[in-house]
């Protein structure tokens, strides 16, 4: 499994270097210089998406209780706490990552390994943060809007930060042990973090825009709220707040947040590209 996350780093790795000389059309964002090719990921994706893990996950929604659902995003979110500590220490943030590990321990223990989030309850502040985050902590601020396969909206600086930390021999690999078992544990991450979203689907399935260019301003306007940078879109850009605020859950321990109302309707990919934009933020 290890040669499958290098081969995998490595691609990630690659195409956020080489597309530095990749810009021949004139980009209609200053951060979009790669539209051509991002364009022609973005319907690849919404492929995938419309086709294979949209169906997926509203099956999963379905057959599985709502409380099932929680469960299974605290585990996952257990595991981006020990990558959220080791991040919050490369930031110089000793007493946010002494707080994620502190949340590891609680949860893995109390929390029947991380099933149960006991430590949000407890005072322990949810520090989510990423290698992306790092690097734009000690100077790389801005940086050109990305989209990767399968994973969607990116920014070459996010996309790195990525591709290195899937590179890691991380504690997910306590458990699995083989490419098949680790094929099983990203789907079911995959699925779970999808439906959690079906409802901003349903949410976004009238907006009237393009759908490429409603995904890319939201995810950079998010990422810039996230750390708190100047919004880098102009114009009548999409609120995020209106987007993601009442509809995304804050986090994987809310209940409410995986009840979804009306499926929403597929022929409407800007409300997959939103999903997308908001998930891959969120994750």
């Amino acid at each position: 499994m290890t040669g499958t996350r290098l081969t995998l780093r490595a691609g990630l790795v690659a195409t956020s270097l080489l597309l530095a000389g990749c810009a021949n059309t004139p980009p209609s964002s200053a951060l979009d210089p790669y539209e051509s090719f991002n364009r022609s990921m973005f319907a690849f994706n919404d492929k995938a998406d419309r086709w294979v893990i949209k169906p997926a996950a509203q099956g999963y929604h379905t057959i599985t209780p709502a409380p099932f659902r929680t469960a299974v995003g605290n585990f996952f979110d257990n595991f981006k706490d020990v990558y959220s500590a080791a991040n919050n220490l490369l930031q110089a943030e000793p007493e946010k990552a002494l707080n994620d590990i502190m949340r590891v321990a609680l949860n893995s223990t109390f929390g029947l390994f991380g099933l149960i989030d006991i430590a949000t309850p407890a005072g322990l502040k949810n520090n989510k943060t990423s290698l992306g985050d790092t690097f734009a902590h000690w100077g790389w601020k801005s940086s050109n809007y990305l989209v990767l396969p399968f994973f969607g909206p990116s920014t070459v600086r996010d996309g790195l930060g990525l591709g290195v930390s899937l590179g890691i021999h991380g504690p997910e690999h306590l458990v699995y042990h083989n490419s098949n078992e680790a094929i099983a544990f990203y789907g079911v991450y995959g699925v779970n973090t999808r439906a959690r979203y079906l409802d901003l689907d349903d949410s976004l399935a009238t907006a009237a825009i393009d759908p490429y260019t409603y995904m890319r301003d939201g995810y950079l306007q998010l990422r810039a709220k996230q750390l708190g940078q100047p919004n880098p879109t102009q114009g009548d850009d999409v609120n995020i707040d209106d987007l993601v605020g009442a509809t995304a859950p804050a986090s994987a321990s809310a209940p409410a947040a995986e009840a979804a109302p009306a499926q929403p309707d597929s022929s409407h990919p800007e409300a997959s590209a939103a999903a997308h934009a908001a998930a891959s933020a969120a994750q």
